[in-house]
């Protein structure tokens, strides 16, 4: 039992007082109850503070769910846009393949004919120097003509060089002609490799 003395309380004995002394007021509240309700007030406490959070967690959760919606459903959309990526980007590739073998058949149409025109003008700006055949095998090509001296040859490979079409150029054969009696001739056969454009 609590007391609360809210009269003042009693002089002490033996002491002069300076003046009148002041006490706190004093009440008597009781006995609060039993057990059975004090139990009771700790359960209805612990309750209330379990139903608040409990309400908080529900706050949270539905939130959470809400972003969950809400993110569930910008994913569909980016799943879409990334399809339709994926589909755009296919076609661009089958485009851009289509392309390049269109112009690489173009490049391998004029192909031959610069080639020919090339080795052509070349042959022309040699001096005694004249072309029997030509093959392009790919990666070379064979060069068979007739020159009327050593140095025409020369001068023609030199030429063939200058060109910068072609990497490695080296005489595979050469010989005297028989046939011609009145001068001195020479058959060759060239071989010459082509530079990687």
């Amino acid at each position: 039992m609590i007391r609360i003395n809210l009269l003042g309380g009693a002089k002490p004995k033996g002491k002069k007082s300076a003046g009148p002394a002041f006490s706190m007021p004093s009440f008597e509240l009781g006995n609060l109850g039993g057990p059975l309700v004090q139990g009771t007030a700790v359960f209805l406490i612990a309750g209330v503070l379990n139903f608040g959070y409990w309400y908080q967690i529900d706050k949270e959760k539905k939130a959470i769910e809400v972003k969950q919606r809400v993110a569930d459903q910008k994913n569909r959309e980016l799943a879409d846009i990334k399809a339709r990526y994926v589909e755009r980007q296919k076609q661009a590739d089958a485009y851009k393949r289509r392309v390049d073998v269109i112009d690489q058949l173009r490049a391998n149409q004029t192909g031959p004919v610069s080639l020919l025109d090339m080795i052509g003008s070349t042959v022309n700006n040699t001096e005694a120097v004249w072309l029997n055949s030509m093959l392009d095998q790919g990666a070379s090509v064979s060069i068979d003509g007739t020159a009327l001296s050593s140095d025409a040859v020369a001068n023609l490979i030199s030429n063939l060089q200058k060109t910068g079409y072609f990497r490695n150029i080296e005489i595979k054969e050469t010989s005297q002609d028989e046939t011609i009696k009145d001068m001195q001739a020479f058959q060759f056969t060239l071989t010459c490799e082509k530079a990687k454009s």
